[in-house]
């Protein structure tokens, strides 16, 4: 008996709302046999095929006018591998669902992001990281995967298998194929003890180096139109679990980073004149403190206020610098920022796609609340990052081009020679990723 759905044609958007698509029909596959005839069926009827998964990006990487695939039935743990140290995991799996299925089962991942949202698949095809010395990107976790490519054949590979396609399909775009299984090396759970901290921009930009040499994860957000940062550090803990308390809990993440924020990013976009004012409270408000936790529960946090959001990778020796030039443009300018922009790592890695393939990494993110004008804001930013070698995440909102990308990734080239004999006719394709990718 199948349980593959087909629904009417209706808009499809995206969370952020920046992104409205009307595929010809969406499809919900409940196996992977299911999902290799929705390919085949629509090959021969010559439409487009993506999958998407919770929405999270602000890009239309998923976006198509064919046949939207949606991931909700490919779901939960295939097998666990203790000895290997490695969990598969279907594609369309939550990370949330996957975050607290490891720890019933006493594992973890070693680093992640901090929202888990989004589907594995979503996450890890798009380069979804957090901030870390050492320990890398979800996708930099991957051993295994499998994906469904354009002839409607069933491809595995890793390091071992079709090595070639591994190091390009980890972070691919959704331009090779719709995966369908992710293997990722998992560990024994542990502990983080997670201290956070004020620190004013000049402190913090001063010792950046020496903080993230000197802890495990090391992020910080400044606080525009003040001289005000919070900075977060997550180290392994060998202690006993010490959670925030229910309501010190409550208070910081839900009263003060949800509910009091919206209203105040509410106000900012209503009356912009009143964002420094509010922007000078709002980094005050957050005292610091330190608890310790299993991974999930100290890396994630929730996102209850809806923002839109560019992201830019930069050589790590540039950061500090570029943040700075962020600084005085937001301060001789007449722009008025309500969110905080954020500060994040991560060590060099093998992906050919991947915001840190090849070099030792530092993220700069900037946000604004959803539904405020951010093109001015994003623009003046984004000439900033790219006079650095940025390299936009692929998820965020951006406006570079496969001219300025082949440029930055010394390995693009690479990547594209795996989708032309993949995906030779871009079944997969859309109007991002021809912008992305070219043709």
């Amino acid at each position: 008996m199948t349980r593959n759905r087909t629904t009417a044609t209706r808009a499809w958007r995206n969370w952020a709302g920046t992104v409205t698509a009307r595929p010809a029909r969406v499809v919900t596959p409940a196996s992977v046999e299911e999902l290799t005839g929705v390919v085949r069926r629509a090959a021969r009827d010559g439409l487009r095929v993506k999958a998407v998964g919770t929405g999270h990006s602000f890009t239309a990487a998923a976006a198509t006018d064919g046949v939207l695939i949606r991931p909700d039935l490919l779901t939960g743990i295939r097998e666990t591998d203790r000895a290997a140290g490695t969990v598969t995991v279907a594609a369309g799996t939550p990370l949330k669902r996957l975050n607290t299925a490891l720890a019933r089962e006493g594992l973890s991942l070693t680093n992640m992001g901090d929202i888990m949202e989004q589907t594995v698949a979503g996450a890890t095809s798009t380069g979804t990281h957090g901030t870390g010395r050492d320990s890398a990107s979800i996708a930099a976790q991957i051993r295994a995967l499998e994906l469904i490519t354009a002839d409607g054949s069933l491809l595995r590979c890793s390091a071992e298998e079709n090595p070639e396609v591994f190091a390009a399909a980890r972070i691919g775009l959704g331009a090779l194929g719709v995966v369908t299984a992710v293997t990722l090396a998992v560990e024994p759970v542990f502990l983080l003890t997670a201290r956070e901290e004020p620190m004013t921009f000049d402190r913090v930009t001063a010792e950046f180096d020496q903080h993230v040499a000197e802890n495990e994860h090391f992020e910080f957000y400044w606080f525009p139109h003040t001289g005000n940062c919070n900075t977060k550090r997550n180290n392994r803990s060998a202690g006993i679990a010490a959670p925030p308390g229910r309501l010190s809990g409550w208070i910081d993440d839900e009263l003060l980073s949800n509910g009091a924020f919206q209203v105040a990013c509410s106000l900012g976009r209503a009356v912009p004149a009143t964002i420094p004012a509010l922007s000078k409270i709002s980094s005050r408000a957050l005292s610091a403190r330190t608890y310790t936790d299993i991974p999930y529960k100290v890396f994630t946090s929730p996102r209850r206020v809806r923002f839109v959001e560019m992201e830019y990778a930069l050589p790590r020796e540039a950061a500090i610098g570029a943040l700075r030039e962020v600084k005085a443009m937001i301060e001789r300018s007449p722009l008025r920022v309500s969110f905080p922009v954020e500060i994040r790592t991560a060590p060099a890695d093998d992906i050919a796609l991947s915001t840190a393939s090849g070099r030792e990494t530092a993220y700069i993110a900037v946000h604004l609340y959803r539904g405020t004008p951010y093109r001015s804001y994003f623009t003046a930013v984004e000439r900033i990052m790219t006079a650095h070698g940025g390299r936009p995440h692929w998820g965020k909102i951006h406006t570079r081009d496969a001219a300025y990308l082949s440029g930055v990734y010394p390995r693009f080239g690479e990547f594209t020679a795996v989708r032309d004999r993949l995906d030779p006719d871009r079944l997969f394709g859309n109007d991002y990723l021809r912008r992305v990718l070219g043709d």
